[in-house]
């Protein structure tokens, strides 16, 4: 049955949705094991998943009926933008039929040499009905992707640009800026690891919280307590 927008974010709000991707560099690179992490995370009650590659979300559509905030990862060259970063992404992700499509959203220079409101100004026109999401590394991108007429506003990228490098990760404070300031509900993203935070983020004010490496990463959870009994 599919879901109109606002179905949408009523079913995603207040819950955890679980981010279920791996690059082809990582161990469980492969869309059959990310559509049973998605499975599982269903199971164990998400919301929503997070995912990359039209592959796998194809896979993860199969036994998977919440919904999907799609993604494409990309690299164009030199260029550090690569979530989602042209219109072949963004009509491929629309074509495979995801309930959110997430796109960097920082100020940082484009693969097109477009700035962000020419690339979201067009996408938007092409695709008025579409719910979109920006992976914001800062509280004025934020505000800046709600004014330009995003649906959603993320903490995705914070800590991850040249400029917000060393962020204490989650970053509450951001979360509760936005929500206060923001116009657009906010979606909680990055360093959540513990259920305490979690539950920080979401009494933060924030619609809903992704959770990717914490939950479907072993390789990154078997380092965290390998360093503990290493010190």
């Amino acid at each position: 049955m599919n879901l109109t927008n606002q179905e949408i974010l009523e079913q995603i709000k207040g819950g955890l949705i679980v981010s279920c991707q791996a690059l082809e560099t990582e161990p469980l690179h492969s869309s059959y094991i990310m559509s049973r992490m998605a499975y599982a995370a269903m199971l164990g009650g998400a919301v929503g998943i997070r995912a990359n590659t039209i592959v796998d979300i194809t896979e993860i559509k199969k036994n998977v009926s919440l919904p999907i905030i799609g993604i494409i990862k990309q690299n164009y060259g030199d260029c550090n933008v690569y979530i989602t970063p042209t219109m072949k992404e963004i009509d491929a992700l629309v074509e495979c039929g995801v309930s959110i499509i997430a796109t960097d959203a920082t100020h940082r220079p484009r693969p097109d040499g477009k700035s962000l409101d020419e690339f979201f100004g067009e996408v938007r026109t092409k695709y008025p009905n579409q719910l979109f999401m920006a992976d914001c590394s800062s509280y004025e991108e934020g505000i800046h992707a709600a004014e330009i007429g995003f649906d959603l506003v993320g903490t995705t990228m914070n800590g991850y640009t040249e400029y917000t490098k060393g962020s204490s990760l989650p970053n509450i404070e951001l979360m509760k800026r936005l929500v206060d300031n923001c116009k657009k509900p906010i979606i909680a993203e990055g360093g959540i690891w513990l259920p305490e935070q979690l539950k920080a983020a979401l009494d933060a004010g924030v619609l809903a919280a992704v959770i990717g490496g914490a939950i479907t990463r072993p390789l990154e959870i078997t380092k965290r307590f390998v360093a503990a009994i290493s010190e």
